[in-house]
């Protein structure tokens, strides 16, 4: 260590009560946190790429300073699927210093990997009063059946009104309007029961009719239309 000769010539001056760091929330226990291990925590955050054209939800389940569970969902770019890919594969097993500073490809991949490392060593993590924390598999709670991100995808025009494309519940078939042409509730998909049914056995015409659903007053519309091509 090198010091100034102004700081060579100080006297000492003996250094008084040290109670170390305030104590963080994690998983029900109150830790004074020293050491990246330790940090445990299960939570979520958003990010953004440079030019806003998509984002990130990441989630990661820290355990002991280290990453074993990550959860990449992206939405708004083609090319972030392909850095997700990456990301989901390199961030596991990383303690939660090392993948604050891998280059995860993706602006939006590295913005959440900073939101979430601020949540997680502030103690503001999701499990922070959780006692023991989030099993190992609980980021894929958050996909629900059918193991598919949440997504929800609407488009409307002043000159044609809204269209519902996609809901958390699937893909979204018809619109259903009464006789104001208003929305009064539509049909859906959902593409990962489908997809099950398929794998299961079932021909897709049969798994396509069996993983149909509607929402709202589907029944009572007086039109029903495609949001796609009417």
């Amino acid at each position: 260590m090198n010091y100034t000769s102004e700081v060579n010539e100080m006297c000492c001056v003996a250094k008084g009560p040290n109670h170390g760091p305030a104590p963080i929330p994690e998983e029900g226990r109150w830790v004074q946190a020293k050491e990246i291990a330790d940090i445990s925590g299960f939570t979520h955050g958003i990010g953004w790429c440079a030019p806003q054209q998509g984002a990130c939800k990441l989630s990661l389940n820290v355990k002991n300073g280290i990453i074993e569970e990550a959860l990449v969902e992206t939405i708004g770019c083609s090319g972030m699927t392909h850095s997700a890919a990456m990301a989901a594969e390199i961030l596991q097993g990383k303690t939660i210093l090392e993948a604050l500073n891998t280059d995860l490809v993706c602006d939006a991949i590295n913005t959440a990997m900073r939101e979430l490392f601020l949540q997680i060593v502030y103690g503001r993590s999701q499990s922070a009063f959780s006692e023991d924390g989030l099993t190992v598999g609980a980021g894929l709670e958050d996909l629900g059946k059918g193991l598919r991100s949440q997504v929800g995808t609407m488009y409307g025009t002043k000159a044609k009104g809204v269209r519902y494309l996609e809901m958390a519940e699937g893909y979204v078939t018809r619109m259903a309007l009464d006789e104001d042409d208003q929305v009064i509730g539509y049909e859906f998909v959902s593409l990962g029961k489908m997809t099950d049914f398929i794998k299961k056995g079932d021909d897709p015409n049969t798994a396509y009719e069996k993983s149909k659903g509607t929402y709202g007053r589907f029944d009572d519309a007086v039109k029903y239309i495609d949001p796609r091509k009417e």
